[in-house]
């Protein structure tokens, strides 16, 4: 019998993993059985955080608008409340980058919400 040269495919999805975890310590980047378990976890942490990001961004946002709101003698409930019943749908990201970057405009839209 002839002989067969195995492993082609587990040597492909060896190396995959191995340039994913490219400079991490130790042998957490050369030994494919901890760079799995650190890679794994990595991917989860990082999935976590993309959650998270969003998560802290929005209180951010609403944050910003609050400050802004109160300038104006509001409070940022009733602010929302009343855009709300004018039908305005603008969301909290633009009406933070509104309060930071254009006051004119966003005084109006206070005035409206009123």
């Amino acid at each position: 019998m002839t002989r067969v040269s195995r492993g082609t495919v587990t040597k492909r999805r060896h190396k995959r993993l191995l340039r994913q975890t490219k400079g991490y310590w130790g042998q957490r980047k050369n030994i494919f059985q901890r760079a799995r378990e650190t890679l794994m976890r990595a991917l989860a942490y990082a999935y976590r955080g993309r959650r998270l990001k969003k998560r802290d961004m929005r209180a951010l946002f609403i944050t910003r608008i609050k400050a802004a709101v109160q300038k104006h003698g509001l409070k940022y409930n009733t602010f929302i409340h009343g855009l709300k019943k004018s039908h305005v749908q603008l969301n909290r990201k633009m009406l933070s980058q509104m309060a930071i970057l254009d006051p004119i405009a966003f005084a109006r839209v206070v005035e409206i919400a009123r």
